[in-house]
């Protein structure tokens, strides 16, 4: 749920923070001992062990809720936090409305702000990322509440009209410091866009039509995560063995792009993105309600509400600039399209074609020699390997979890000041016994925020796409379909074929679907106490786990991701704003990326790199000849990879365009892509856009 009107800023590329967090005692314990609590690890020829001398998951401090929030012990405390937020609002907008603008006026809109998005921010996270169904639930009904509650307020005409008398009176403008002015504006300007001009009527109809949104964007994003499943036995045995096994079918859970079977990497494509019905009419569904939303406030489009104020302005602009951007992007993007056929051989296609007989289909395995959408990112891959040398395998022993926590701790030391200590989390703190948490130290102000670390696989985790698993309760069964093979030196072999799939899995720019991320969970602001209240943040990876004799190892891909990643933590930590409406990474979208993207160029500059990659066992450290090709690798397919984000950008930009839109969702998707991505499109899918990536 993306809260993006007046109470409740977007974290971008993150959800969002707790309620009353208890400030924990200063950390002792080093970032390097602590991220290896109950695992040992070898890191530049140092052996780690359990720092706190006790098993994961036990503490000696008084057992608390999550994020130390005594309330949220149990899943009932949801409901405890909610109405005690909404009774602060009310207090808060009964106090704003009856007293003289001033400065004091924005410190008590962004008091309000506060009150409410750290139950909803932290809720929002607790609904998607927590193993327990209760707690989940509990969540989500907290962020129905407040979201509720957070649309009414944004058409409150009293509670406006507070603002507007700050606003209206140069003086009292003149006489505000400039973030004050600042924010006092952007709390406007999301009056604005809400629909507070319009009448009695028509607002109440925006408040409607916004909560109808946060529930379909709520019920969309859930529909993302269901794994497809197709019946074992429906499968030849060399292509399921690469699926988990599920009873008497196999789980299609990704893409398996890497994989070097072409027709795993096919059979994973057309199950894993095969259109489910429900899901289609959720999103035509959800974007109806956008445009009417839109149009009801006074844009042409959704598309124009949603790009005011930013850096492009209007959909016009970026159209324009996606056209050009794809124009000079072709004849290299075709370069390197051409570069990936010619490693491809001959391999198969699945067809489905009509036998004559009334109501059968066959699907027909067929022999091309044509690149596919299935791929790219795996003889992107081959590519870069052969040229450069560059197997993930020869990397990852220089890239051990706890060398690369102990580089960026070292990185943070030397360019800020800043330290990454350990915390032990009481009982009842974290959601799940290998989530770490950091406390971030900066050497002259002292502690600045929590980073809890939720880095490893699980079973009961977040597919890394969207939100918790949901039990397939009922296959959508594809008409009776027989796969015969075909193809030189393949002999007839039919295969009756019966996809049974849970859900497409949609997700579109403003609907909240993860992978590698950061979750703002509460963030930072100068308190009326003078007391300035510290940031938290999560930060979700799904790293391999550690074993007795072996560390977490991570690719060149997850070590880059880890020092983005932290990036967003870090730009929580340091923007250090009087108001929580714009700290941290409650910034302007167009600038969210910047700090992460930086922290990916110190990922691959070899000054850096050089200080921690040492091989796990040999402390050797890695050649300078590695980095170097690793970076080279990086141009090979750049093109090609840019011309496919182009593609799901214009389409993100035609969904929310001019509606009705005259044709479905699936033919405006074969379009787009026809027109800025040089790939053909596979009947009977939805395109990876629909889908954050899961490329295993």
């Amino acid at each position: 749920m993306a809260y993006s009107h007046l109470l409740c800023p977007p974290a971008p590329g993150s959800t969002p923070h707790p309620v009353g967090l208890m400030e924990s005692p200063h950390p002792r314990n080093c970032v390097v001992d602590y991220i290896i609590h109950h695992y040992a690890f070898t890191v530049n020829g140092c052996r780690f062990t359990d720092s706190f001398g006790r098993q994961a998951g036990t503490c000696s401090r008084s057992a608390q809720g999550l994020f130390g929030v005594p309330e949220l012990s149990a899943p009932e405390g949801f409901r405890i936090a909610q109405e005690t937020a909404l009774r602060k609002a009310d207090e808060l907008v009964e106090r704003v409305c009856s007293m003289p603008p001033g400065p004091q006026t924005v410190a008590i809109f962004d008091e309000l702000s506060d009150s409410l998005c750290r139950v909803a921010d932290l809720a929002d996270f607790v609904k998607l990322a927590h193993p327990e169904a209760a707690f989940r639930e509990a969540a989500d009904e907290a962020c129905r509440s407040i979201g509720t509650a957070v649309e009414r307020l944004n058409t409150n005409v009293e509670l406006y009209q507070s603002l507007q008398k700050l606003l209206a009176d140069k003086k009292l403008v003149d006489s505000l410091d400039p973030e004050t002015r600042r924010v006092a504006e952007l709390f406007m300007f999301d009056f604005e866009i809400s629909g507070i001009h319009l009448d009695k009527e028509k607002r109440k109809r925006a408040v409607d039509l916004n909560v109808k949104i946060l529930d379909l964007s709520s019920t969309f994003l859930m529909g993302t995560n269901f794994p497809n499943k197709i019946e074992k036995r429906l499968l030849p045995e060399h292509v399921r063995q690469h699926f988990e096994p599920a009873g008497d079918h196999v789980v299609v859970d990704s893409l398996h792009a890497e994989a070097p079977d072409d027709l795993v990497r096919e059979a994973a494509y057309k199950v894993f993105l095969y259109p489910d019905a429900g899901q289609l009419q959720c999103l035509e569904e959800l974007l109806s309600s956008r445009d009417l939303l839109a149009q009801l406030v006074g844009y042409p489009t959704y598309a124009h509400r949603a790009l005011q104020g930013a850096i492009a302005g209007n959909p016009e602009t970026v159209m324009q600039f996606l056209e050009k951007l794809s124009d000079k992007l072709s004849e290299r993007s075709n370069d390197d399209m051409i570069l990936q056929s010619d490693h491809v051989s001959l391999w198969p296609e699945w067809a489905l074609k009509r036998d004559g007989i009334p109501g059968v289909r066959t699907l027909v395995l067929t022999w091309l020699e044509e690149l596919m959408p299935w791929d790219p990112p795996y003889y992107s891959g081959v590519i870069r390997a052969e040229r450069y040398n560059i197997e993930p395998s020869l990397y990852c022993p220089f890239f051990s979890l706890g060398a690369c926590m102990d580089g960026l701790s070292v990185l943070f030391h030397r360019l800020l000041g800043i330290s990454l200590h350990a915390e032990q989390p009481v009982r009842g703190e974290v959601w799940c016994e290998d989530v770490r948490k950091l406390a971030v130290v900066h050497e002259s102000e002292g502690l600045l925020g929590y980073i809890y670390c939720d880095f490893f696989q699980r079973a009961d985790k977040p597919h890394q796409f969207g939100a918790h698993p949901v039990q397939v309760t009922k296959p959508v069964d594809v008409e009776g379909v027989v796969l015969t093979q075909e193809g030189p030196g393949k002999h007839e072999c039919p295969v009756p074929l019966a996809v049974s799939i849970s859900s497409i899995c949609c997700g579109l720019s403003s609907v909240h679907g993860f992978g590698d991320c950061h979750f703002t969970i509460r963030g930072g602001r100068l308190k009326a106490d003078g007391d300035y209240q510290l940031p938290v943040v999560v930060l979700m990876l799904n790293l391999p786990c550690p074993s007795r004799n072996l560390p977490t190892l991570l690719t060149p891909g997850m070590m880059e991701n880890l020092f983005h990643e932290m990036g967003h933590a870090m730009h929580s930590m340091l923007g250090r704003t009087r108001y929580q409406h714009v700290t941290g990474t409650r910034c302007p979208t167009d600038f969210a990326e910047v700090p992460s993207i930086l922290m990916e160029y110190f990922a691959n500059d070899y000054r850096v790199v050089h200080q921690f990659a040492r091989h796990y066992q040999t402390g050797q450290v890695l050649p300078r000849s590695m980095v170097s090709r690793l970076c080279e690798s990086k141009k090979l397919c750049a093109a090609a990879d840019l011309q496919l984000q182009v593609f799901y950008a214009a389409l993100d930009q035609v969904y929310h365009g001019q509606h009705p839109l005259r044709r479905s969702t699936t033919d405006i998707l074969r379009d787009t892509q026809e027109k800025f991505y040089g790939l053909p499109y596979v009947p009977n899918t939805v395109s990876l856009a629909f889908r954050p990536c899961v490329c295993h």
